[in-house]
């Protein structure tokens, strides 16, 4: 089940969910208490993992999934019950504060609360597509009772990926369990999209994708920005995809972005600019476009800017620095798919590249359109996209 964010604080009972598959394993004495970070001998002190969180991705998970998973079939068999959960793709164990615990195997209602890229209300029933998807921000079991004084462990599969979240100790308080429910989503996130966070780790792919004008601009998302990265990987021309990428691009969609941006204050400002700018990408006026967009990211930061802190920016660092910050502390983290830092990289190394005069001029920044320095050349329809869609992606940090 999926969620808009901006029903994230609505603990409503869920419409149209009939409630779990099944009913829990009841266990008995289950005294899991974490898993050894070190090696000791006989009788010596041994560092314990309490609390962790990662996936099938960090060499770690296959070291100590298997005693984890013996663990709990092994607290099975002592409760009277055989269970296997090799197979199983959400595993969920609840531990009681008297050692009593739940075991879910596939069988609890999971909610998966997610940002949507559609503007505005979005009715009950409606049909989604991963194309809709523009941030996973928790993982939730709403119909299995998870209080503050109990332990949780979550084994979560997703493709041929898995997560592993435990929380174990309450000797120094007691759990936060939306901060849990956070943190699986983020592992969500990246089994789901580990591709994009791979693209984005590797440094000379991210370079060259940066250099061609490109980002994984969140529009991008449903397998579009994979294409392009799949042609740099293998050292490809990118023309045909751009072209590909150029004519999916329709009317209508469009117009989805300008709707979306005409949601936020500080693009409401500049809404006969960037109508103007639409127009222009509809009619393939890619002159037009670059001359009203780039021009006017700066506005819009600063205005954005000016909104959040009452004060006025005058340098573009400063700016910069803002939007990212802004996109961190939107969801408390700075990985999530809004991907903030490498955002302000791209808008530092392209969007507002700096230019010697007199040197060739390769990137089509800001600079040099604003200080009339491009080539007529360098005013195509997919620099056109590539500035529609990093105003988008602003669209998401406000």
């Amino acid at each position: 089940m999926t969620s808009d964010a901006s029903e994230a604080e609505d603990r409503k009972p869920w419409p149209g969910m009939l409630g779990n598959l099944g009913e829990p394993i009841r266990l008995k004495d289950v005294q899991l208490v974490g898993v050894t970070a070190t090696a000791s001998q006989p009788g010596g002190q041994v560092s314990v993992y309490t609390k962790m969180a990662l996936t099938s991705d960090d060499a770690i998970f296959y070291k100590i999934i298997g005693g984890i998973s013996g663990a709990i079939q092994g607290f099975a068999q002592a409760s009277g019950v055989g269970v296997s959960i090799d197979r199983a793709s959400t595993v969920l164990l609840v531990i009681k504060p008297d050692a009593s615990a739940e075991l879910w195997v596939d069988k609890a209602a999971m909610v998966v609360r997610q940002r949507l890229k559609r503007p505005g209300a979005i009715p009950g029933g409606t049909v989604l597509f991963s194309s809709d998807v523009a941030d996973v921000l928790a993982v939730e079991f709403p119909l299995v009772e998870i209080a503050p004084e109990d332990r949780i462990l979550l084994i979560l599969r997703e493709g041929w990926r898995f997560a592993l979240y435990f929380d174990l100790d309450r000797s120094n308080g007691d759990m936060d369990v939306s901060a849990a429910q956070r943190t699986m989503g983020t592992l969500l996130r990246q089994m789901k999209y580990a591709d994009l966070y791979a693209a984005v780790a590797n440094t000379p792919l991210f370079d060259r994708i940066v250099s061609a004008g490109w980002f994984p601009f969140l529009e991008l998302m449903s397998g579009e920005f994979q294409m392009l990265t799949g042609m740099l990987d293998a050292d490809l021309p990118l023309e045909q995809a751009e072209a590909t990428l150029l004519s999916k691009f329709d009317d209508a969609r469009v117009e989805r972005m300008f709707e979306r941006w005409m949601r936020r204050a500080h693009f409401r400002e500049k809404e006969i600019i960037m109508r103007s700018a639409v127009n222009a990408f509809k009619a393939r006026d890619p002159v037009s476009v670059i001359k009203n967009t780039l021009t006017e990211i700066e506005g819009i930061m600063a205005e954005a800017y000016h909104r959040g802190t009452g004060k006025h920016a005058r340098k573009i660092p400063d700016m910069l620095n803002f939007v990212v910050e802004s996109a961190s502390n939107r969801e408390g983290e700075k990985d999530t798919l809004l991907f903030p830092s490498a955002f302000a990289r791209y808008l530092r190394d392209y969007t507002y590249a700096s230019f010697d005069r007199g040197e060739s001029i390769e990137t089509l920044s800001r600079h040099a359109v604003g200080h009339g320095l491009a080539r007529s050349d360098q005013y195509t329809m997919t620099r056109a996209l590539q500035s529609l869609l990093t105003i988008d992606q602003l669209a998401f940090y406000g």
